[in-house]
């Protein structure tokens, strides 16, 4: 693959990086918000809850992320009340649904995240809350949230790299990411090995960044 050859698909590829990034952070945002209201129900220790929670997380996380994409983008249209209704608007385009499908599957996990770092919290310190008559909610926000969210920011860290690489099986339902990008390159020209180690190099960039940017989150945190 020459030079000429890779500057003239430049656009090209810099539009599906582009596209890979606005699914990981739509992802992201999405998964990790939802995540915050299920730790926050399970925190209630409602048992019903808890439990329609835990089989959420036992489903999500033990059936691969490719099969839950087919099903959200393909197993969607099966059903005519929802292609009749407006949430067909979202189901209908690749982009929302593997959106959805990565937000699903990263909240699964973070749920576990928050779990543990719950957890680790020093008994100590909820006892003292007791002591002071603070709610619930009380002991969350101001006690158990500020001292959770410092142990989970490195693992958290973990699962944004994993998100980011599992955007390349959005290409698998016609979404031109960096991958579906590259693969169509690959088909256009049969460049495979040159193309496949672009987009390798363009990843582990990414990562880099991802990996520097929660080192200086986690270095303010350490100070203050």
């Amino acid at each position: 693959m020459s030079i000429s050859f890779l500057w003239q698909n430049l656009p090209l590829l810099f539009s599906g990086v582009l596209t890979t990034l606005e699914l990981m952070v739509c992802a992201l945002a999405i998964g990790l918000c939802l995540a915050l209201i299920l730790t926050l129900l399970t925190y209630l220790n409602f048992k019903p809850i808890n439990w329609l929670i835990n089989l959420y997380t036992f489903f999500i996380r033990g059936t691969p992320l490719l099969i839950q994409i087919f099903l959200i983008y393909y197993g969607s249209s099966q059903f005519t009340l929802l292609r009749e209704s407006f949430l067909w608007v979202l189901f209908k385009q690749p982009f929302a649904c593997a959106v959805i499908a990565l937000a699903i599957n990263t909240s699964a996990y973070t749920i576990e995240l928050f779990r543990g770092a719950i957890g680790s919290v020093p008994k100590g310190e909820i006892e003292a809350c007791h002591a002071l008559g603070m709610s619930t909610l009380q002991r969350l926000r101001k006690v158990v949230a500020p001292r959770a969210l410092r142990m989970v920011l490195p693992a958290y860290s973990n699962e944004v790299i994993i998100i980011l690489k599992s955007t390349t099986l959005a290409s698998t339902i016609t979404l031109l990411d960096l991958m579906g990008v590259t693969n169509q390159l690959i088909s256009e020209t049969y460049n495979t090995i040159p193309l496949l180690m672009v987009a390798g190099i363009i990843y582990l960039i990414i990562n880099m960044l991802i990996i520097k940017g929660f080192q200086k989150v986690e270095s303010i945190y350490a100070i203050s």
